[in-house]
Order: C-alpha cells, then structure tokens, then sequence
C-alpha cells in the first residue's frame, strides 16, 4: 500500500531543474522559465518536485490524470483580500439600491456602508456583513444577477492601485495554476465567497470553467415567469456557507475525490489542507503567508480578514510549503502596460 508523502520539503533525490519546461504566464523577461515569478528557492522546488514525481510514469508516486486534481482558495490565495472584492461590490450595490430603500439612511449596517465607514461596518459583525450580503445579492435570477456583477466589475477599481480587481490577481498563482494543467491537473477554486460571483469571471482570469467553481451560495426559488420562462430567483437567505469545514464537505459532494493537492492562506483553508494532504500517496498542501507589506500587505495571526494562526503552527507538523510573498515571489501582480505594478501606489 502506498504511503503519504509530504512535498513541503524538497524531495529526496529530485531536481528542479529536471522539471518539464511548460510556458507559463510569464513577463517577457521570464519568458520560457517554469514558474517565473517565484524565486528560485524550497517553496519552488517542492512544487516542481512534487508534480515531477505525480506525473512520470513509472515513478513510485504516478498519479493518472483522472486523479490530478488541486483545489484553490480564492481570496488572498489567487487575488487580493484587502479590500474584499465581493465586500466591496455588496457596498457598492446598497449605494445603488438606496433610492428604492431611504431608510437605510439611519438603519445600521447599511448607514456604515453608505458612509463608507469601515469601523462601524466591523462593529456589526458577521451578522451584519451577512445582511448586507444576503440583500444586496438576491431579488433577481441567476442571470440577472450575472448582468449586475458583470458590469459591476468593468468599472470598479482596487482602492489603492486604481486597478481593476481582476488585474489584482497573483501572478505566481496563475503561473502555477497554467503549471499544473499542462501536467494534465484539473483546478478548482474551492471558497467561502459567492459561487454566482465568482462563476461569472473565474474562466476568463483564472482559466478555471463554472462548474470547477466551489463557493457559498444563497437559496434560490423556481419559478416561472409572466412570458412562461422557468427562472431561478435569488433569495435573501443562507443556503451554504463554503469555509472551514464545508470547504471538504464540498470538495466530498462535488467534486467527489479527494485531491492531491491544495492551495490556500488562512486558517478557513484548514480543513482544506488536512483532507488533501490526510490522504495516500503524494501529496501537496501550500500555504500563502501575506508577509509583504511594502508590495502588498502583512497580515496573518492577529488579522480580522484571512486570519492564518492555526494553519501556519500546523504547517511544519504537517509538511506543507509555506511561501512568503516577500521573499519567493520577485512579482506580485501581472505586468501592466509593461511595467511591473505591486500595488504599493
């Protein structure tokens, strides 16, 4: 029976210069480098290493293609998390929904959000960042909502870069995400933000289609229209919330095995983490540690957003890779207009 194998360490016995040249999404300096982005160092070697020995045949680690599967977390994982995006959107949305409700005006946590008051929004807590949520989001179909986030997103901008949030995405991860399914992985983007967000631009930037698209979703209502359409209409009520735990119990009903390797940055991504790498054979678990604060941001244990404090004790235990953004990432964001943009404008 084979053994688990952790690749949090460099493996015994491989290089990764021995490594299957792949074209990556790379700057034009870089072009033709595996992983360009990513300094050369462990946290490259053990990603390189480990698909090396999961994809040659006849290696004692061969994984066939079906079982090729890496699962992602999205924010702070692939794109930024300060601010969150889909927060920022919700925000945006009562902003425009305020003429047909005036009193939110005075009703707290919309007052907050229409002031753009940050401090009094954290003060509602989850309940009232749910609230926002769960109303700004439902009264409409699927695809209207799809209509609104769409056109939401060809307009907003990172606060601090003035960038759109889809360019505040990490280059290293989409040079790892192209890595991996040149070497036959199927990705997936395991999340606790909203699988109907998501879904509407996660092909386009990550590469990843819809249904490779794992997120919290609200309760929806068939019903059929006044032209006799059958619609699904978005209701204002949790349906499933994908973190933490549900991240596995998800990755169990969806994608129906167990992957081989996973990718995430705070303790929501725990579970993630132990399932994968809890299982047989070669395994993979990766930690984004946001220790950057001059190109991006720093945050970890004592963070109210992408909190990493048991994750990261748990990560030398238990074999993962954790990379610092700081010291194996020679870029952040992709290039723009060609020039290297970190978002520390």
């Amino acid at each position: 029976m084979t053994t688990r194998r952790s690749f949090g360490h460099v493996a015994a016995g491989l290089s990764a210069s021995s490594a299957l040249t792949v074209e990556a999404s790379a700057t034009p300096a870089h072009a033709g480098r595996v992983l360009a982005s990513w300094n050369d160092g462990a946290a490259q070697s053990a990603i390189t290493d480990f698909v090396q020995a999961v994809t040659t045949a006849g290696s004692r680690d061969f994984v066939p293609v079906a079982a090729r599967i890496a699962v992602f977390d999205n924010d702070s994982t692939l794109w930024c998390e300060v601010p969150t995006v889909q927060l920022m959107f919700a925000i945006d949305r009562v902003r425009q929904l305020l003429p047909q409700h005036p009193e939110w005006r005075t009703q707290q946590p919309f007052k907050a959000a229409i002031d753009n008051d940050m401090s009094a929004l954290a003060a509602t807590g989850q309940r009232g960042i749910v609230e926002i949520l769960m109303t700004t989001h439902a009264g409409n179909t699927s695809e209207q909502f799809a209509v609104v986030v769409a056109d939401w997103l060809a307009t907003a901008r990172h606060p601090k870069s003035g960038r759109p949030y889809t360019e505040m995405i990490y280059q290293p991860m989409l040079e790892l995400l192209d890595f991996l399914r040149h070497h036959g992985f199927r990705t997936f983007v395991v999340s606790g933000g909203g699988v109907e967000f998501m879904r509407v631009w996660a092909e386009k930037v990550y590469g990843i289609p819809p249904e490779q698209v794992i997120g919290s979703t609200i309760k929806t209502r068939h019903q059929v229209s006044a032209g006799g359409t059958g619609e699904l209409f978005r209701l204002p009520a949790v349906d499933f919330i994908d973190d933490g735990a549900g991240k596995s119990e998800a990755i169990g009903k969806f994608i129906r095995q167990r992957p081989i390797a996973a990718f995430g940055n705070s303790d929501g991504d725990l579970q993630m983490l132990q399932y994968t790498t809890r299982g047989s054979g070669s395994r993979l678990g990766l930690i984004v540690h946001h220790d950057d604060a001059k190109r991006e941001v720093a945050y970890d244990r004592n963070s109210d957003i992408g909190r990493l404090a048991k994750a990261l004790d748990m990560a030398g235990p238990a074999g993962w890779v954790v990379v610092s953004m700081k010291k194996d990432w020679h870029q952040i964001f992709p290039d723009h207009d060609g020039e290297q943009t970190d978002g520390s404008s």
